[in-house]
């Protein structure tokens, strides 16, 4: 069955159940080979009027959702595929207000629906960034603040906050931001971030050890947390106090994601949670890195299709 290219064409195949279901189907079982997710055996029957599989070893039923993000969710598959193509093919996201309006769900089946959406969305890659990805492979590293704006609270508001930060090391001047790492490979022009605790030294360069191969020209800015990275990496600075870029010198592309993301916390999702930024954050890098560029074309299907592909074996309760 071929992939619906444009919303409207989403927009036509996804409203029929049916047409719905036998994609996800497509896209789970591509040979045609139905296997059990349980045990993997594909000695199964197909229950049509249930639209369900019995498998004969595990003498047990099983639906095309088990296993995946949507398991045990009442909705029929043409909500959930509308829900990705909104949420990958959005530039600046979609809430969960715009989502019930959309879909005819409540606001908390919409907030429910995203939350796995970003589930499955998430970055699973386990290689390092630098090495061998391009012919001289530089990184940025930078980090940044999400959170409220001190200076807009209520005075009574900003020293409970304080207090908050200060007790959990958040930051640092007390701040009630939540802090967020990230890497970006300017040859695969691909990013990872990630809420990290605090801006420690060594919580930064341990970060960096985890995401870049040792040898890897590192770009950062003056902040003390970077200093002694030389040993490991080819370490280069540039002072913001100062310039902005000098040469080849600069993290202008993760400063770009930074950008981007705030604008969508901010216009879209007005205020999130640090206990749920990290998902947020899976959901921009994803969007960053499967956007269309001159050497990677794709478009809307392209990222529909990934995204549905990356549901299977994954589980939020």
């Amino acid at each position: 069955m071929e992939e619906p290219k444009t919303l409207q064409e989403a927009l036509a195949m996804f409203g029929d159940p049916e047409r719905a279901f036998q994609f996800a189907v497509q896209l789970r079982w591509p040979d045609g080979n139905v296997t059990c997710p349980r045990c993997g055996s594909e000695k199964n029957s197909f229950i049509k009027g249930y639209r369900r599989w019995f498998c004969y070893p595990c003498n047990r039923q099983f639906t095309l959702k088990v296993g995946t993000v949507f398991e045990d969710s009442p909705l029929g598959m043409e909500k959930w595929m509308a829900a990705f193509w909104m949420i990958c093919n959005c530039k600046n996201g979609v809430s969960s207000w715009e989502l019930h309006r959309s879909l005819g769900v409540t606001q908390k089946t919409a907030w429910f629906m995203l939350h796995r959406i970003r589930e499955a969305l998430r970055d699973d890659a386990t290689y390092k960034f630098g090495g061998d990805t391009g012919p001289e492979p530089v990184v940025e590293s930078d980090e940044t603040f999400v959170g409220p704006n001190p200076a807009k609270m209520h005075k009574s508001r900003k020293a409970k906050l304080q207090a908050e930060a200060g007790k959990i090391k958040r930051g640092f001047l007390n701040s009630p931001k939540t802090v967020v790492f990230g890497v970006l490979d300017r040859d695969l022009r691909q990013v990872r971030a990630k809420v990290i605790p605090d801006v420690k030294r060594e919580t930064l360069q341990n970060e960096i050890l985890k995401q870049v191969t040792l040898g890897t020209r590192v770009c950062t800015d003056d902040f003390v947390g970077y200093n002694r990275l030389s040993p490991d990496f080819m370490h280069e600075v540039v002072a913001h106090t100062r310039e902005y870029v000098r040469g080849n010198v600069h993290t202008q592309g993760i400063d770009n994601f930074w950008s981007l993301l705030k604008r969508t916390l901010r216009g879209t999702y007005v205020a999130v949670e640090p206990f749920h930024l990290d998902r947020y954050l899976d959901e921009q890098v994803f969007r960053y890195n499967n956007r269309a560029t001159r050497d990677n074309p794709l478009n809307d299907a392209d990222r529909f299709v990934l995204a549905m592909s990356k549901v299977f074996g994954k589980r939020l309760t």
